[in-house]
């Protein structure tokens, strides 16, 4: 009778019946789930919209309006800055969508997303990278959106702060004599960032720092190179009067490898 009772404990704790059952999320229609979304973006209710949203390519996945949904996802991510969910959601479209009227649009979102976060120069500036690289997809794809446009003003912004880490990281070479090092990141912003607000700095930093090698030619090649571009420069002043304390002044040698930057 003793053991009887333990069996009949145990099995009243037992679910005799299966498993609970999981309670079913009502189906919303696919038109309704998108108007509330549309109506939540119109009042800035952003997240509100997103959940929505995921619940329509949850429920709908194959109604057309799913794609412009996953469209409006990408939007209210970046709305609300949500960067990283934006270029995933944005990645998710570019698959599923490559074909799309739209593609130069979740693109330039892709990129201003990366854009966004881009911090000060002292920074790792893979963002700057990953912004340029989706500008540029989108401008060698699609030249004559007008997403193009605002692309290229912000590549400017992108390229500068790219040429700022290299100045930065070469001006900390250079202050501690390391000169070979020093002169790669100023070559670098010459050589690659000419539309930078760094290249007149650049110059005068190779100057200086040739100098300081005893790389006369070179020094005043770049010297020459900042005062033929830049005439009118405080740093090409400052790298006159540099090379006038050593009695030497701007020269052009044609071997060197700055010859191909005078504009």
């Amino acid at each position: 009778m003793g053991l009887m009772a333990v069996v009949l404990t145990a099995c009243s704790g037992m679910n005799l019946f299966g498993p609970p059952k999981i309670k079913e999320e009502p189906i919303v229609p696919a038109q309704t789930l998108y108007q509330g979304a549309l109506d939540d973006m119109d009042r800035q209710y952003y997240q509100t919209a997103i959940t929505k949203l995921e619940k329509l390519e949850r429920q709908h996945p194959r109604d057309p309006l799913t794609e412009k949904g996953k469209l409006m996802q990408v939007y209210a991510n970046y709305r609300i800055g949500r960067f990283d969910e934006a270029i995933l959601a944005s990645d998710r479209y570019l698959a599923l969508y490559p074909s799309s009227s739209e593609v130069p649009y979740v693109l330039w979102l892709k990129g201003t997303a990366y854009f966004a976060q881009i911090k000060d120069i002292t920074r790792d500036q893979q963002l700057s990278r990953d912004a340029i690289d989706t500008y540029n997809l989108l401008i060698n794809n699609y030249p004559r959106s007008e997403h193009a446009v605002d692309a290229r003003d912000k590549l400017l912004v992108a390229y500068d702060q790219l040429a700022g880490k290299e100045m930065s990281v070469g001006r900390y070479y250079q202050g501690n004599g390391q000169y070979a090092a020093a002169i790669n990141r100023f070559r670098e912003v010459v050589e690659r960032w000419q539309t930078s607000t760094h290249i007149e700095e650049a110059l005068y930093r190779l100057t200086e720092t040739y100098l300081l090698l005893g790389l006369t030619t070179e020094a005043k090649s770049a010297a020459a190179v900042l005062g033929h571009n830049y005439p009118a420069s405080d740093w090409y002043k400052r790298a006159f009067e540099l090379l006038g304390k050593q009695g030497l002044a701007p020269e052009l040698n044609s071997g060197s490898w700055l010859a191909g930057v005078r504009a």
